[in-house]
């Protein structure tokens, strides 16, 4: 019997990366992982070459949150692996699935302090679902497989891959590429007969729907038990969408800067249903003294009265059988509060209000899917921005990095390429990121930039001047943002007037390519607090 060619890890890792389905790798090549890219110039999987290492780890997770599939990114050892940092931390704080693979010196030299060796794994440790060095490539194969199997049937977040140049280069028999892996989770299901009762008995149930809900890839499941049993549903930031903000049932936003209906279902329930969500500090603000029951796959964010570590679709397969008896008079009691937020935007003001140009650029972009960066601008879309269909806004909630919007975009356009993009971003954030408009250029993607002028770092002066004694060190000199985009051959236009705006983003949109619209607003504009004076709250994510 003729044995089998050996291969190559580094064409192993490839060979599974295709098995899984992956399209797009997001990376930046250096020494290191070289041996990868070798392997990668044989694959159909398409390399989308990045300008720094944030970028390609923001753009890996606005590809997984648009797709609700894993991104995949990539950078060699030391200082390429160290510039993802960012990225990979915003990625666990949001939970969403990435697997990060990363190049090191080769095993030999490994704690010798060579040139660019640092201890990355214990670096990446704190901000991923696992960290592996790998070091053995007969187990590393294992272990690649259930990476990928963790983050599509489990507990979502980056996972993170670090191999040594020597080992990408090591042979394998490739009839360990064929062994199925094994999702290690037995979730257990018997407290659910606890749960029964509680649920139909209860007279004002309320659905808290968070992003795990997505990953399950369970919203249909669950806007069919919620219109079944007639249960409102509200969501946190991240899972806005997962019923249309239009549904008779949804009551949007909860919590910190929640819509008046969802926060006053939060406080009245006397049971709320908290699926794939981890009751953040911003989310309880809108819960009261109703039984919460938490069904989520990570044990560590369990906190709910009654809690279940299951997957939401699995959980919502189980109680669909469930009937709550008629929520007719607890419906009614919710439509006298507001769904909405009510805020004023009819401002004719030159320069802008930042709420008009935000009105208006909601107003002009058709469908288009929203990338919303870090900053003032931020909380504005999250007010006045109605979210009618899963994944159709994008955006950190839980770490809110400046500079994630327009890397994060070139994923989300790839990832959905029948839509256009419209990244929303102030000239803070712009500065960060900015050397991937390189990235879009190249691939003329049809992404629309807004970038918010107000000249400063607006969330940070308003909070000095309410607690910090004033102003410091928040004025931003910028360059010409029109000649900056030009460079990078890139179309682009100002709009400092009532109504341009609108008209700008309508015609951008229209042109199918890469756009850039600055807008001047007006500096000294507040964004509303939330109700109470919030000087122990971090603003820049909402």
């Amino acid at each position: 019997m003729q044995n089998t060619a050996k291969i190559k890890l580094a064409d192993a890792l490839v060979k599974i990366l295709e098995k899984e389905e992956t399209k797009f790798i997001f990376g930046y090549p250096g020494e290191q992982i070289l041996p990868f890219y070798q392997a990668l110039q044989k694959s159909s999987i398409k390399h989308v070459l990045m300008r720094h290492e944030q970028g390609a780890v923001h753009a890996a997770d606005g590809y997984a949150r648009a797709s609700s599939q894993p991104g995949v990114c990539v950078a060699t050892a030391g200082p390429g692996a160290l510039n993802m940092v960012m990225g990979v931390a915003t990625a666990y704080k949001d939970s969403v699935p990435l697997l990060v693979i990363t190049g090191d010196v080769p095993s030999q030299f490994k704690g010798e302090n060579v040139f660019q060796e640092v201890d990355v794994n214990s670096v990446f440790h704190p901000i991923t679902l696992q960290t592996h060095l790998i070091d053995d490539p007969q187990k590393g194969i294992t272990i690649i497989k259930e990476a990928f199997l963790t983050l599509k049937k489990g507990k979502t977040g980056p996972i993170h891959l670090n191999f040594p140049k020597d080992i990408l280069q090591e042979e394998i028999d490739p009839s360990l590429l064929g062994e199925p892996a094994k999702l290690k989770r037995e979730t257990d299901w018997g407290p659910l007969n606890h749960l029964k009762e509680p649920i139909e008995n209860s007279e004002k149930p309320l659905i808290l729907a968070g992003a795990g809900v997505l990953w399950s890839h369970a919203d249909e499941d669950l806007e069919i038990f919620a219109e079944k049993n007639q249960i409102p549903v509200t969501t946190t930031y991240p899972a806005r969408g997962i019923i249309s903000e239009d549904h008779l049932l949804s009551l949007g936003l909860i919590g910190l800067r929640g819509t008046p209906a969802a926060n006053f279902a939060g406080e009245k329930a006397d049971l709320i249903l908290a699926l794939g969500c981890r009751l953040s500090e911003r989310t309880r603000k809108g819960i009261g003294k109703g039984t919460v029951i938490q069904v989520n796959l990570d044990e560590t964010v369990l906190k709910g009265d009654l809690n279940l570590q299951g997957d939401v679709k699995e959980f919502l397969e189980k109680v669909k059988g469930i009937t709550i008896k008629n929520t007719g008079k607890w419906l009614e009691e919710l439509q006298k509060h507001e769904r909405t937020h009510d805020v004023f935007t009819e401002f004719d003001d030159t320069p802008l209000k930042p709420q008009r140009a935000i009105q208006e650029i909601l107003d002009g972009m058709g469908d288009s899917i929203v990338v919303n960066d870090a900053g003032s601008h931020t909380t504005w879309v999250n007010l006045l921005m109605k979210v009618r269909e899963p994944s159709s806004l994008i955006f950190s909630g839980g770490f809110g990095p400046m500079g994630y919007g327009i890397p994060a975009a070139v994923g989300v356009s790839l990832a959905r390429p029948s839509r256009q993009v419209v990244v929303v971003v102030g000239d803070g954030g712009f500065q960060m990121n900015v050397q991937e408009l390189a990235a879009i250029a190249e691939m003329d993607l049809p992404i629309t930039i807004c970038l918010l002028n107000n000249q400063s770092l607006g969330i940070i002066r308003q909070w000095q001047e309410l607690y910090h004694n004033g102003p410091f060190q928040v004025e931003l000199e910028n360059p010409d943002f029109m000649k900056l985009a030009h460079a990078y051959h890139i179309k682009a236009r100002m709009e400092d007037s009532p109504g341009d705006v609108l008209v700008a983003v309508q015609e951008a949109v229209k042109l199918n390519k890469p756009v850039l619209i600055e807008i001047i607003i007006d500096k000294n504009e507040d964004i509303p607090l939330p109700g109470e004076l919030m000087e122990n709250f971090t603003f820049s994510g909402d």
